[in-house]
């Protein structure tokens, strides 16, 4: 395993652990290593949570009353204007750091290309997140920035649009896309 491919999974690590620090513990025992096969577990009611004064609150917006996955109606929904950004950074390891900065990678231009392939994922998210919603993108913005500091590219994806749903799927589509191809682009240094 070289630098890099270590990197990105240590970076990958705390990710996950900032993602069970909001939504909770992973259901996986190694969020970088494959866990058992899990038995199927048969579907149950949803529960409708309840407040403390007994009132309904509102539950999962992506399953139906018999717990099935559905994808939301947002037709009574008011057109607003809608902008989501998100950002991540690729830890690259000094050498392949050193070869993106002096353009010198063998597959190309790192920086662009990824930046074209992060506004493309962006305007392929309805395909890639099955219960994503299709929508006209009005602006992407995908930009990519050397960090000497820790030999890294920081990446930061803007979305915008009006419309009755958010972007923020398409503006993290956008990131993850942009990272993934830095990561193939510098694979082999």
């Amino acid at each position: 395993m070289d630098t890099t491919e270590l990197l990105l999974k240590l970076d990958i690590l705390l990710y996950l652990q900032e993602m069970e620090s909001i939504f909770g513990e992973s259901p996986s025992s190694s969020p970088l290593g494959s866990s058992p096969p899990q038995q199927p577990v048969p579907p149950q009611q949803p529960v409708q949570p309840t407040s403390a004064l007994g009132e309904a609150q509102p539950g999962l917006t992506h399953v139906d009353s018999s717990g099935q996955a559905k994808m939301v109606d947002v037709s009574p929904k008011q057109d607003s204007e809608r902008v989501a950004v998100a950002s991540c950074r690729v830890l690259l390891g000094q050498k392949a750091f050193n070869l993106v900065a002096s353009n010198q990678i063998a597959k190309g231009d790192v920086l662009t290309v990824a930046k074209i392939a992060g506004i493309t994922g962006a305007k392929q998210t309805s395909h890639l997140i099955p219960l994503c919603h299709n929508i006209n993108l009005f602006h992407v913005r995908v930009d990519l920035t050397l960090n000497e500091e820790d030999s890294s590219v920081v990446i930061e994806g803007e979305a915008t649009t009006i419309g009755k749903t958010g972007v923020e799927m398409e503006a993290m589509t956008a990131v993850a896309i942009a990272r993934l191809t830095v990561y193939d682009m510098c694979k082999a240094a």
